[in-house]
């Protein structure tokens, strides 16, 4: 599985899920929408420890940039 995903592409992500946690802490989210929220932040988690995001292979997108 070779990575796809630039740094910033990974921080970003990770920013996002902190501010979704916050949001939820802090009920600003409740209900369905921090369930979505909650799962979309795990999944932003998940793929920026992995380097890797499935949904990127699907689109034949790449933020890693060309190989030397």
């Amino acid at each position: 599985m070779k990575g796809n995903m630039r740094t910033i592409d990974r921080i970003i992500r990770i920013l996002l899920a902190i501010v979704v946690f916050i949001l939820y802490i802090t009920g600003s989210i409740t209900g369905v929408a921090a369930i979505i929220l909650g799962t979309l932040a795990i999944v932003f988690i998940l793929t920026s420890l992995l380097g890797f995001c499935p949904l990127y292979l699907l689109l034949k997108i790449s933020t890693a940039g060309k190989s030397k």
